[in-house]
């Protein structure tokens, strides 16, 4: 990279230096196939199933950001839409491709990959909280670029006050630490905040779930649910 920035993309990418490439830990983190939580393969989220199953997600075009290994979008393929996933991890895309060869499963950086909108729904189930706080700046992008009109985007994420979840450090203290500590907490003002230009439609804590529920849940994360 030159040592003069001048332009905002290389400002962003200037940033990213100062965190630790996220890439490595999930690819190891989604090598061991035999991980007792369940969730993490199998289980659609709660909120998400609750979106479709009650009619304000109708079929459609859909993108899956951080994907994983794929349980939002199987189910959201499942349902009717015609999904495109995309994750960071190598590990976690080769396995969703096993899993689900007709989904169109894509390996690298979401902001950076060409992805061809318009999307009537944009999923992300834990991607936004583990962004730098820079990075809102490309989300907020991908939204702007590739969401329909009309369409959503819906969200899991770390919430403020909970035990056991995100950190609520200033964002400038995480840039002197160089560390975003597991991930980003957020307050549902705070969400409301950073998608002005949307229209909220709920914010809510995610309902805890069972171990034999078919879906996921967990009380340290909260769903959202934007419309434009």
């Amino acid at each position: 990279m030159s040592r003069s920035v001048r332009d905002v993309d290389g400002l962003l990418r200037m940033l990213d230096e100062i965190f630790p490439s996220p890439q490595p830990f999930w690819d190891g983190f989604y090598a061991d196939r035999d991980r007792d939580v369940p969730f993490f393969v199998t289980k659609p989220d709660e909120n998400l199933v609750s979106y479709v199953d009650d009619g304000v997600l109708k079929s459609g075009r859909a993108l899956d950001l951080g994907c994983g290994p794929g349980r939002n979008a199987m189910h959201l393929a499942a349902t009717g839409f015609d999904v495109d996933a995309v994750d960071l991890s190598a590990t976690a895309i080769a396995w969703a491709r096993e899993r689900a060869p007709e989904i169109r499963f894509r390996h690298g950086d979401a902001f950076t990959l060409d992805l061809a909108g318009p999307y009537d729904l944009i999923y992300d189930s834990g991607c936004f909280h583990h962004l730098p706080p820079h990075r809102r700046i490309s989300y907020l992008d991908l939204v702007d670029r590739l969401l329909a009109p009309g369409g959503h985007l819906a969200m899991t994420c770390f919430v403020t006050g909970a035990e056991n979840t995100g950190t609520e450090l200033p964002d400038a203290d995480l840039y002197r630490l160089g560390d975003l500590r597991g991930g980003l907490a957020y307050g549902p003002d705070e969400l409301r905040a950073i998608f002005a230009d949307l229209s909220p439609v709920e914010i809510r804590p995610m309902r805890a779930q069972p171990p034999e529920s078919p879906t996921f849940g967990a009380d340290f994360l909260q769903a959202a649910l934007f419309r434009r």
